[in-house]
């Protein structure tokens, strides 16, 4: 394990949006890092807190220009840009620094099917061979030996955790998945948006990126690898008036002779000992609330009237199982440190 003693220091490329910030939050209080620099485009030159006012006089650097930071001051570096602008920069950095990409520039691991989602070349193709997918619980060893750490998308996060075990161990039938999900406003940035203002969405719930979201071929990837063959799922993301949390209600069809209680034991005995993830009991239903600002995953499981039916029950924080905290849970296992180190707090309620 790493020693503590020694301050990581970090950047965090993008830091003025919400996942910037909520990475400072959960950093403030890491006992290993201290923070080199912060980046923001539109925001250079500002001190934090006249950006973030709860984020003010803690001494920490004003932003600056992704130009103008000194690069050889730093050991590591979270990227929390816009996706389609972090493949280069990424790829410019110096060979020697450790990178968590909490974009989707690097979560594909097929160019072909980058451009095709995203609209445009891959622009890292050569770097992308080197990435790991940073589902932590799920490829501990490739985050560990990896340089470059595609942190994975929020809605993924939520889904895989619970499905991927269960392909794994062939509980459940690849075809005729649906993953209905909901996540809290602040999934969507803070950039101003008109369909992001508080009159047009408090009182409302709206689904969007229907048929065509660009988290699908993410979830399907990372499926794919653990079913053995190609899965293509049903899912529809939803805007729900809350600030942040997401829940992904997922249903599937078990294989012959398999209960929801087996599934729930798989479950359960593939995250024993794990910090971050865990399973209800039966007939108790995870709710958002129950992991607010944690870096908690909770899952729950119900047999469904259909034949052969069962209902999985998926849900984190977006910002920061879903993004931040997952981010600062590969760093700690990239670098050696204890996993749970400067993320272990406990949900906030109410």
């Amino acid at each position: 394990m790493a020693d503590v003693t020694t301050k990581i220091r970090t950047g965090i490329l993008g830091a003025s949006g919400y996942t910037g910030a909520e990475l400072l939050r959960l950093l403030l209080r890491h006992p290993a890092v201290e923070i080199g620099a912060l980046t923001a485009e539109r925001q250079a030159g500002k001190p934090m807190g006249e950006v973030f006012p709860h984020l003010g006089r803690l001494g920490l650097p004003d932003l600056v220009k992704i130009e103008d930071v000194s690069w050889d001051k730093l050991d590591l570096v979270f990227c929390a840009l816009p996706h389609g602008t972090t493949q280069e920069i990424v790829a410019g950095l110096p060979r020697n620094l450790r990178v968590v990409d909490l974009s989707a520039d690097f979560r594909l691991t097929e160019p072909e099917e980058y451009k095709t989602w995203y609209g445009h070349e891959h622009r890292a193709q050569d770097l992308q061979k080197e990435v790991a997918y940073g589902l932590t619980e799920l490829n501990r060893q490739g985050v560990r030996k990896a340089r470059v750490v595609a942190n994975p998308g929020c809605y993924p996060t939520s889904a895989l955790l619970p499905l991927m075990p269960l392909l794994l161990d062939n509980l459940i039938e690849p075809g005729g998945i649906i993953i209905d999900a909901k996540s809290g406003v602040s999934g969507a940035g803070r950039d101003a948006k008109q369909a992001n203002l508080f009159t047009e969405v408090s009182e409302g719930f709206n689904a969007y990126g229907v048929g065509h979201h660009r988290h699908m071929p993410e979830i399907e990837q990372e499926l794919r690898l653990a079913a053995g063959r190609p899965v293509t799922v049903s899912f529809t993301p939803h805007l729900v008036p809350m600030n942040r949390g997401m829940l992904a209600t997922i249903y599937v069809k078990m294989a012959d002779g398999v209960t929801a209680d087996d599934l729930r034991a798989a479950l359960t005995a593939r995250y024993e000992g794990e910090a971050f993830v865990g399973v209800t009991p039966a007939g108790v239903v995870p709710a958002t609330r129950h992991v607010r600002g944690s870096n908690h995953c909770l899952i729950g499981v119900v047999p469904d009237r259909t034949p052969r039916g069962a209902i999985l029950v998926s849900v984190i924080d977006n910002l920061v199982k879903g993004a931040s905290g997952q981010a600062v849970q590969n760093m700690n296992v990239m670098l050696g440190l204890g996993e749970t180190t400067g993320i272990d707090g406990v949900a906030m309620f109410p």
